[in-house]
């Protein structure tokens, strides 16, 4: 048992300052699925690790994607930690082995919990939605279902089931995103917006707004130049619009 900030100390050099040096990298491989399975931030951290015995030495975690699904939560969008989780997310979701059940039930849910993610978040999740449609044509269906969402009295997504094959989540679609399409952010509706045209071949490359900040957000938008907006086209003539109307002999406009 580790106290969680020493926790959260080691699983943070574990990756670079560590495993690399180990003559048996998988003695750590108890350790990681521990720490994977605490929750919170501590599964975050361990994530790193956990892809480096997963793609260079064989370990095998049959409940892996349970767990990163289960991962995603309100706060995901607001830690500490959400660039690195998102990084390794984007590289564990990129094989187009995996099925479309699976991938459905992430997008589904990570379009969820956008409805209450900070502008800066959703500018960088929207695009990687938009990537997972490109790797995987099959969850399409989400946004172009044939027999139309008319014909759905509800969402059939049930969100509080932990196994992603259960969450129905290809029966039902993304009306989430038509919602951000509406959003008060003119940058997140124009993100939000792309998904009602045919996409690009061409992924999106998502590295450089992982990292985005509230505060560069607001930066952007301040130094952006202001356009002159005309309030008044023609010159007024009179009280209602006419020269010579008989309000105009009574009443001034000065």
């Amino acid at each position: 048992q580790l106290p969680p900030g020493l926790y959260k100390k080691v699983l943070v050099i574990l990756h670079d300052s560590v495993l690399p040096y180990m003559n048996e990298p998988t003695l750590m491989m108890d350790f990681l699925t521990v720490a994977y399975g605490i929750g919170g931030a501590i599964s975050l951290l361990a994530l790193n690790g956990l892809f480096i015995l997963i793609h260079q030495h064989n370990l095998e975690y049959p409940d892996f994607y349970k767990k990163l699904y289960s991962l995603l939560d309100p706060s995901i969008y607001h830690v500490k930690y959400r660039a690195r989780f998102f990084h390794l997310t984007d590289l564990f979701l990129s094989s187009s082995h995996l099925p479309a059940y699976l991938v459905a039930a992430f997008i589904k849910r990570l379009a969820r919990l956008a409805l209450t993610a900070p502008p800066e978040a959703l500018l960088m999740i929207l695009p990687f939605i938009c990537n997972l449609f490109r790797r995987h044509p099959a969850c399409r269906v989400l946004l172009h279902r044939p027999a139309g969402p008319a014909d759905m009295s509800e969402d059939p997504y049930v969100m509080e089931e932990e196994e992603p094959s259960e969450s129905r989540a290809l029966q039902s679609s993304l009306w989430e995103i038509q919602s951000l399409q509406n959003h008060y952010h003119p940058d997140v509706a124009k993100a939000a917006a792309v998904l009602n045209q045919s996409l690009s071949e061409m992924e999106d490359d998502i590295s450089g707004l992982l990292e985005l900040s509230a505060a560069e957000l607001f930066d952007r938008e301040v130094k952006k130049k202001a356009v002159d907006v005309p309030l008044e086209f023609e010159p007024v003539r009179g009280l209602f619009g006419k020269k010579n109307d008989i309000f105009a002999e009574h009443f001034s406009l000065d």
